[in-house]
């Protein structure tokens, strides 16, 4: 059996109970020091089966791209929700990742009968079956096929920001805190899309 079989079987265990709509969740981007928290949902066609389909930290970039467009045209339904760095500034990432994931399902268009969300943390949806499940995106094939969504949007995004704030490196490391990310903020500041909850020690030369 190969890897995208295994997660297409995860799936299937939920569907043979009578979950018609299986809706995978999984998010991109709590850890970076600047941009949005993205969160997609997608509930994949079972007779619709992804060749290659896994976690999306386990692909290259350019077979994230190849497989981005096949979920998109190939699912039943699909949303990707974002929370802007404010709104994690405002309400800590752990909430903010909650709020894009709720922004995620609202766009779908197709109500799920069923929630399997990558990681340990219930985001709270109510009326609609929740499952927790740590290592999702590497168990199942709907949890696989949001954080490939997840995080190809917002690669696609911080790829943006690279030419509305030069000079941070937003195009390679997507926000994250290198050691040249790290550096850029020390040298020239935080731009608007920078995290202020997330700079602390950064600004204060690692004294807090």
């Amino acid at each position: 059996m190969n890897r995208s079989s295994e997660l297409y079987l995860f799936d299937e265990l939920f569907r043979q109970k009578g979950f018609s709509a299986l809706c995978g969740i999984d998010e991109a981007g709590r850890g970076p020091l600047a941009g949005p928290v993205c969160a997609a949902a997608v509930i994949l066609d079972p007779t619709e089966p992804l060749e290659g389909l896994d976690d999306s930290k386990k692909i290259s970039p350019r077979r994230r791209e190849i497989l981005f467009s096949q979920i998109t045209a190939k699912a039943l339904a699909f949303g990707v929700g974002w929370a802007d760095e404010k709104e994690i500034d405002q309400l800590n990432i752990l909430q903010a990742t909650f709020l894009a994931m709720h922004r995620a399902v609202d766009q779908m268009g197709l109500a799920p009968d069923l929630l399997l969300v990558d990681g340990n943390r219930d985001p709270g949806f109510s009326g609609i079956e929740t499952v927790c499940v740590v290592g999702g995106d590497r168990q199942s094939a709907s949890v696989a096929a949001a954080s490939i969504l997840a995080k190809v949007s917002r690669d696609r995004y911080m790829e943006k920001m690279e030419e509305a704030y030069p000079g941070y490196g937003f195009a390679k490391h997507k926000g994250y805190g290198t050691k040249e990310h790290r550096q850029a903020i020390v040298e020239k500041g935080p731009c608007p899309i920078h995290r202020e909850s997330f700079l602390g020690k950064i600004l204060s030369g690692g004294k807090k």
